[in-house]
């Protein structure tokens, strides 16, 4: 494969497909401010990748033994949705379904 093909798959499916690259002037005083929103901004992004991957595999596996009267399509939000699926799967769920609420709740407090 070409360097330019590897780059360009890269971009499309590699760990910052989904980010931009963006250039602006300002005062050399702010441009420690700048690389921080930007750093916070791209840890942020991370987190909610994390978390919806790890509420999708908790549904994917658990979502009939621990969901049988709660309606997510109601809840605001993926965090909110994530907490109440992670405190199911501890309550109702095996070992394994404890593990994966107690991670799926971490997830959701750095988000």
């Amino acid at each position: 494969m070409s360097a330019r093909k590897r780059i360009e798959k890269y971009r499309r499916s590699g760990g910052a497909a989904d980010l931009v690259r963006v250039e602006v002037l300002v005062p050399s005083s702010a441009r420690d401010d700048v690389l921080r929103l930007a750093e916070r901004l791209r840890a942020d992004h991370r987190n909610a990748k994390d978390l919806q991957a790890a509420f999708d595999q908790a549904l994917a596996l658990y979502r009939v033994r621990i969901l049988d009267n709660v309606d997510l399509d109601r809840l605001p939000n993926l965090r909110a949705r994530a907490r109440v699926v992670a405190k199911a799967m501890i309550e109702r769920g095996d070992a394994r379904a404890f593990a994966l609420g107690h991670e799926l709740l971490s997830h959701v407090e750095r988000a």
